[in-house]
């Protein structure tokens, strides 16, 4: 009798079946084998997709002569990281003693994939059964082996996942190579990567930072009024009781966009009686759900202001390296049914003082329990949600700490009752004019007491005047009616943090977690794949991470969007398209969608590209005439990266200082040979700045002109006055503010304009962000701790080193004394087939300077 071989998709998941399991000997070469079955693992993806040239060699050039390449079949080749582990498993499938195979991956799309395109490469024939593993207890393991499910009743979940592969690639290569072709004719080889997810994800960044950079403010007025009741005063914000005034009063009810029409309400309600009444009701705040990694990675940014990939590599150690954390990479926010008494045991093991006395209070209380909405079978996929286990932690770095902090309390916080509040609104109104009043009071804190943030309410509800108490309709006096002047705000630049829940959501920002949760569904990309999407697009110089936590489009950036809007390619633009193809996948996995159906629209989408992109031809022919003239009278035309007249005496570059120039405020420049001072310029260290646009001449060049500032204004907003060391030049003190440290000298200019110190350290030095605590170790002992995430630009994979600071303020990195040979690479899916082209790109570009660390000294 043959025996069984079990392939999992992770070698930590392979250990646990074999433990479960039981009667194996201590596995070597990552092979658990006993008389009965055999268990080993993949290590993630071990093959992938052949690129055209590797199918073909007709596709080794890039040219739009030979596109579409729609291929009949896909072939696959090794990643070479993982060829070692391949040749094994492909050793084991073909073993003549193995007449059964169970994939053990993961319950999901890309754990189903993992194991179809590997059966696919070994080209095996023998009978498969599929293990269904949603809980990782003992329990559940022998469960699941009792109850294997055959290779049909999860063929949905494998079209789904082999379409979405597919997709990618057709989209990627085909759009990629075609935008590139035309892109590369009149100015050598431009790379120019699209993709199915992150082109669409692009898109939303360069429609928010247009819609700041054109932002124009408006200014509206609000009324706040002092009324005097029979037991004190209390205050009162006008508002448009009945919204019928416009869509703007319709959004916001206290703004008033008539002064003269605010002058009449004062006037006519001023030293006026009217009626009071107020409604009181008890308000509960749900606890959040467990950690996700979106959400996780959505909270580390928010709180402690790491990229999404950096959240992940650190939940990636924690999970791997030390064995505190369930695996990261899952969309779930959700715990099986049978995990009530692993919960349990995961609080009576939590270490910290502090965490024990929540973890005491939640199991005193009974509130981990089958009726808690944490355990959803429903809504556990592939992974259930990020936990940690009942390990106990040992030397873990100061990030490691924080991340593992912040997935302990939400654990803790998700089994709290909900937060209480008394809310109370009462409602004003003097001379048929309505004010509002709304009071807020904890009444009990329930999961809030997790986050420490009781103390901080109760402060702050101290400082506030208390809401004096009023009789049901009593009358009240308006003596005072104060018109307060504002301007409208521009949206906000995307963070990693908001720009994952636009992904998640497709779009829409939905601050609710219930509704984002609905919306999900039709998001762009997956939990595991969204870090590596917005990694990518900084890679390929499509958008650049601001000191501090903005993404912000580039000029490379602007322009792809605005050749696809030429071009007439708006799926790649819609967020909202791309998100309905990730829901016909979903339906696909449930057999309600055909496989055939879909791969034939996007057979035909990437036809579609191909043919607008070859009808357009080329970037010389993206030409808008515009309603401008020069002085002389010549009409002016836009192209892809320049404003230029029709006789070329006038030409203008559309990018200045990475901020586009817009045709109106070209015209203003024209007309009046100077405009702004405009928003959005960045120097070439990256610091914003503003300026004015001074026209020098009638061929099209153009200055700044500088704003004078107050020479005692402080350049940067600080976060912290907290000294966290001395600066090493003048022995003044350091202190953080939002893009970098600084000397408090530095931050101040003298009369005359000039520094009075000179050093200032980022945040971020190649790819590796420096906490307080690091920065507080180099200026003590001029030397931070071995730093690990140091990514390099020209071989693009990450390196540990010591920061050093010498006594003129100048950093160097010191290596340790045997460099480790896995430099940890940031990895993602490529859309396109951008790898090898960037590198042949980039030979014209080389160079032989030694890598030093920016610092703003």
């Amino acid at each position: 009798m043959g025996k069984t071989l079990v392939i999992a998709e992770k070698p930590s998941v392979a250990q646990d079946i074999a433990e479960a399991l039981g009667g194996f000997p201590k596995g070597r070469h990552a092979v658990y084998e006993n008389e009965k079955m055999v268990i080993s693992s993949a290590v993630g993806h071990v093959v992938e997709l052949c690129l055209p040239a590797e199918m073909d060699v007709r596709h080794k050039k890039w040219s739009l002569v030979n596109l579409p390449i729609l291929p009949a079949s896909f072939s696959l080749k090794p990643i070479e990281k993982s060829k070692e582990r391949l040749d094994l498993l492909v050793s084991l499938l073909h073993r003549e003693d193995i007449d059964l195979i169970i994939n053990a991956c993961d319950a999901g799309r890309e754990g189903e994939l993992v194991f179809r395109y590997l059966i696919r490469y070994a080209n095996v024939n023998k009978p498969i059964q599929r293990l269904w593993l949603q809980s990782m207890t003992k329990e559940a393991i022998i469960e699941a082996f009792r109850n294997l499910r055959a290779l049909s009743e999860v063929e949905g979940l494998a079209c789904a996942a082999v379409s979405r592969s597919e997709s990618d690639w057709l989209i990627g290569i085909n759009g990629t190579r075609a935008l590139t072709a035309i892109h590369s004719k009149s100015n050598g080889f431009r790379l120019t990567s699209v993709g199915r997810v992150q082109t669409p994800t692009l898109a939303m960044v360069v429609a928010r930072d247009k819609e700041i950079l054109q932002f124009k403010p408006q200014t509206y007025w609000e009324i706040v009024g002092t009324f005097r009741s029979f037991q004190g005063e209390y205050k009162g914000k006008w508002f448009l009781e009945k919204n019928s005034q416009s869509d703007k009063a319709d959004n916001h009810p206290e703004r008033l966009w008539n002064q003269e029409q605010c002058q009449k309400i004062v006037e006519k309600c001023l030293n006026k009686w009217g009626n009071a009444t107020e409604e009181k009701k008890l308000s509960l705040q749900s606890p959040p759900l467990l950690f996700d990694l979106t959400t996780l990675q959505r909270e580390a940014n928010y709180r402690l202001g790491y990229s999404a990939q950096k959240t992940l590599q650190i939940a990636q150690s924690l999970y791997e390296n030390h064995k505190l954390i369930t695996y990261p990479r899952t969309d779930s926010k959700f715990l099986p049914e049978d995990y009530v008494e692993r919960v349990k045991e995961v609080l009576k093991s939590l270490s910290n003082e502090s965490f024990q006395a929540f973890a005491k209070e939640i199991l005193t209380h009974g509130w981990v329990n089958p009726k808690n909405r944490i355990f959803n079978n429903q809504k556990v996929s592939d992974h259930f949600a990020i936990i940690p286990t009942t390990n106990t932690p040992k030397s873990l770095n100061a990030s490691e700490e924080k991340i593992y902090q912040l997935i302990v309390r939400r654990f803790l916080a998700s089994f709290y009752p909900p937060a209480e509040w008394d809310v109370t609104k009462r409602i004003t109104i003097i001379e048929e004019e309505a004010f509002k009043t709304e009071g807020k009071s904890l009444r009990s804190a329930g999961w809030l007491k997790v986050y420490g943030a009781v103390e901080s309410i109760e402060n702050k509800e101290e400082k506030e005047q208390s809401l004096c108490p009023i009789e049901q309709g009593e009358r009240v006096l308006a003596i005072a009616l104060e018109t307060v002047t504002k301007e409208t705000k521009p949206p906000a630049h995307f963070t990693e943090a908001t720009l994952l829940s636009a992904m998640e959501s497709a779009g829409n920002l939905v601050e609710d977690e219930i509704l984002r949760e609905a919306m999900s569904k039709k998001g762009l990309g997956t939990p595991a794949t969204r870090a590596a999407i917005i990694e990518g697009l900084i890679e390929d110089g499509y958008i650049r991470r601001q000191k501090g936590k903005e993404l912000l489009a580039t000029p490379k950036a602007f322009a792809l969007i605005e050749l696809l809007e030429a071009i007439n390619i708006h799926t790649l633009r819609s967020a909202e398209l791309t998100g309905e193809w990730e829901f016909k996948l979903q339906q696909m996995e449930k057999g309600n969608y055909p496989q055939e159906r879909f791969m034939k629209e996007i057979y035909q989408l990437t036809e579609s590209i191909v043919e607008k992109v070859k009808a357009f031809g080329s970037i010389d022919n993206f030409r808008k005439p515009l309603p401008i003239s020069t002085p002389q009278g010549h009409t002016i035309e836009e192209t892809l990266y320049e404003y230029r007249s029709h006789d070329n005496s006038f030409r203008l570059t559309k990018y200045i200082a990475g901020r586009p120039l817009f045709p109106n405020e070209l015209e203003g420049l024209l007309a009046n040979k100077e405009i702004g001072p405009l928003k959005g310029f960045y120097n070439k260290s990256g610091d914003p700045f503003s300026a004015s646009l001074k026209l020098d001449d009638e061929s099209g060049h153009v200055s700044f002109v500088y704003e004078k500032k107050n020479p005692q204004e402080n350049i940067e907003e600080i976060i912290s006055e907290e000294s966290l060391g001395s600066c090493p030049l003048d022995q003044a003190s350091v202190v953080e503010t939002k893009g970098y440290y600084a000397c408090t000298n530095f931050l101040q200019s003298s009369h005359n304009g000039n520094r009075k110190c000179t050093f200032r350290i980022n945040k971020e030095i190649l790819g590796q962000e420096l906490s307080r605590e690091e920065v507080q170790k180099l200026l003590k002992e001029k030397k931070t701790s071995l730093l690990t995430q140091f990514r390099s630009k020209k071989r693009k994979k990450n390196f540990s080193a010591h920061l050093v600071l010498n006594e003129q303020g100048k950093l160097s990195f010191e290596f340790p004394a045997k460099a480790s040979k896995k430099n940890g690479a940031i990895s993602r899916s490529k859309t396109g087939e951008t790898s090898k082209k960037r590198k042949s790109a980039k030979k014209t570009s080389k160079t032989k300077k030694k890598q030093s660390p920016k610092s703003k000294n």
